[in-house]
């Protein structure tokens, strides 16, 4: 039978849980990448994060047996929690229990021969104080530099990118800054720097560290429709004009350049360090 004959079938609910005793940003990242394998299936996601008492770990649970006697589903439940006894609780409920620290913590106390001290929010202390530090920074950084709002001491950024308004600067500047403490600041390219050939002036001592993001056009003026709907800002001829500009920039200036239009932020910041070799600074927060 021909793909376009075969009766079409909805597709299939599920809920995942992200429990994590911290903050649940590493838990939800690996989760998501693992669902994202399951193109057929949507999730209701719930993320539950600081659960680090056995208390409550049990009104999860209550959480986690509702949404499976609704549902006539075992919940798949991702979890990245350190206490024994909260994961034995947790392990009790209706769902699927997925734990990131049971799952490895046992193979590497193996491997390395000593014991894991199965100590609550280890992750952000890797490395130094001095390393957490720099994390802050950079965050600071990033907003504090966001879509060309200062230009002086741009010297002490590792990394500029640059491109048209909505092609995902801002996003992916602060994901550098946060996952990985890289001080990336942003600019915006506007018609006014289109008019003459080349970076524009406050960009050229920094050619070194600059990257450029791009977009389809037709993906670039459906996000500006929803900021500014009918206007010239967001028409497709707009779009397509300031897209090939800058491009063609790009392409002359022999600056790097990712297009964001299919990539998720994930995916743009590691292939941005790929590409720049530029280093992790610091441990994200779990």
């Amino acid at each position: 039978m021909a793909a376009l004959d075969r009766p079409w079938a909805p597709p299939m609910n599920r809920t995942a849980f992200y429990i994590s005793d911290r903050t649940g940003i590493t838990v939800e990242t690996l989760a998501r990448s693992l669902l994202t394998q399951f193109e057929e299936v949507e999730f209701d996601q719930v993320i539950i994060p600081y659960v680090d008492t056995v208390d409550k770990v049990r009104k999860v649970v209550e959480r986690i047996n509702a949404a499976a006697d609704e549902s006539g589903e075992p919940p798949l439940v991702f979890s990245s929690m350190v206490d024994v006894r909260c994961r034995n609780v947790l392990e009790a409920s209706k769902g699927v229990v997925l734990d990131f620290f049971g799952t490895f913590i046992g193979p590497l106390e193996k491997a390395l021969g000593v014991k894991s001290s199965h100590s609550i929010g280890r992750v952000h202390s890797m490395g130094s104080g001095e390393g957490y530090g720099k994390w802050i920074d950079a965050v600071n950084f990033a907003l504090n530099y966001d879509d060309g709002q200062r230009l002086k001491n741009l010297d002490t950024a590792d990394l500029i990118l640059i491109g048209v308004s909505r092609s995902g600067k801002t996003p992916t500047s602060l994901y550098l800054a946060m996952q990985f403490g890289i001080r990336a600041a942003n600019y915006p390219l506007t018609d006014d720097d289109f008019e003459t050939p080349g970076l524009p002036g406050v960009l050229r001592p920094y050619k070194k560290i600059l990257f450029g993001l791009t977009i389809s056009p037709q993906r670039l003026s459906s996000i500006r429709q929803e900021r500014r709907p009918d206007s010239r800002y967001a028409s497709l001829e707009q779009c397509r004009f300031e897209v090939q500009k800058a491009e063609r920039m790009f392409q002359q200036e022999k600056i790097p350049y990712l297009n964001t239009t299919a990539m998720s932020i994930e995916e743009l910041a590691s292939g941005i360090l790929v590409e720049t070799g530029l280093k992790r600074r610091a441990a994200v927060v779990r």
